[in-house]
């Protein structure tokens, strides 16, 4: 697929990857961006081929590569996809780590959800429709509690389209639900900062439906930085002082002042996970370095909006800190936010 230059419209189809590895994906439709000091690979949705095509993630901007100076910071952290449900959200089989696709992201993913839920999901009946934005208008299939980590039907992607240049790569999907009352302009940009280490993601979302839009996103920032395991190598800092309602995962990681600390290295099933507060309504703690000694680098998250949540979550072969921001839109109105990651070397230790 040729998009360079072009307006192409994209026409989304949700289908199984049941079985698909990670050299299989590897062939999906992409983008390769640069600055001159950043590359980056980014992948295009498509309606059989695609690299994420399921009902959780906002379709655009999946990032497969990123390489800075000799280090990757993007890829997968699975082994493949399956549908079994007994790979529900992902799973171990032997060696493998085996993911659901709705959990399958790579890069600096979002997704957008209602206090957990998807917008208009509770107030749909079974068979009624309700809106994932980022997704589509999805049919909801019964009464049981909404998770991201189940699929729903796909009855409407709405107009997506895609343009790039040689450093950035804008998506606009354009998205109406009369039956649950939602509709949606929204637009996503990655772009590559000429001359800097830099990466920014910048949103706009207009709300064109009859209802407010009370939501949240949060970036899920799936980071394999150098396929180096997380573990006491790792340093992950906040610009605000932590606090937990209970501990970070014993035995696997502890919160020392404003850092997560790991206290082994993963391994096997290990998961170490936990949700901070502690922070401010001020932007400014919208601020989340990670690096690591051992391969000399590291990247800096900062959002131009008041943090509203922060997760963190990581396996043997993957670590997320994930922060989430507040988004209320009155009918008519429209919400921006930007998102900047640097990227940097330190010496080696």
């Amino acid at each position: 697929m040729n998009v360079t230059g072009l307006a192409v419209s994209l026409l989304f189809v949700a289908l199984p990857l049941s079985g698909q590895s990670s050299a299989d994906l590897d062939q999906s439709p992409s983008v390769r961006l640069t600055n001159g000091l950043l590359k980056a690979k980014v992948y295009l949705p498509d309606s059989k081929r695609g690299f994420y095509h399921s009902t959780r993630f906002d379709w655009s901007g999946f990032i497969g590569a990123l390489e800075y100076k000799g280090h990757n910071y993007y890829g997968d952290w699975f082994s493949r996809l399956d549908t079994d449900p007994k790979y529900w959200d992902f799973n171990y089989d032997g060696d493998e780590i085996v993911s659901a696709p709705q959990t399958a992201g790579v890069g600096p993913v979002e997704e957008f959800q209602t206090n957990g839920i998807a917008l208009g999901y509770n107030e749909a009946k079974p068979g009624e429709t309700f809106v994932k934005i980022g997704v589509g208008v999805l049919r909801k299939i019964d009464d049981k509690r909404y998770s991201h980590s189940d699929s729903y039907p796909l009855v409407d992607t709405g107009k997506w389209t895609a343009t790039h240049t040689k450093n950035s790569m804008t998506f606009r999907q354009v998205l109406s639900d009369t039956q649950s009352g939602y509709s949606y302009d929204y637009t996503k940009t990655i772009r590559l900062v000429p001359g800097k280490p830099q990466m920014i993601l910048s949103h706009r979302l207009k709300n064109t439906g009859t209802k407010k839009i009370a939501t949240q996103v949060y970036d899920h920032n799936f980071l394999v930085l150098d396929n180096q395991p997380p573990g006491p190598d790792f340093r992950i800092k906040f610009s605000f002082q932590p606090t937990v309602s209970r501990p970070v995962s014993p035995g696997l990681g502890e919160l020392r002042s404003n850092e997560i600390a790991y206290l082994k290295t993963l391994e096997g099933k290990d998961r170490m996970q936990a949700q901070m507060k502690g922070f401010s309504e001020n932007p400014s703690d919208y601020s989340i370095t990670i690096e690591n000694s051992k391969v000399g680098a590291g990247v800096r998250y900062r959002g131009d909006r008041p943090l509203w949540n922060v997760g963190y979550w990581s396996i043997r072969s993957v670590l997320a800190a994930e922060p989430f921001i507040n988004i209320d839109i009155d009918p008519g109105s429209e919400y921006d936010w930007t998102l900047t990651y640097d990227y940097y070397t330190i010496p080696p230790q």
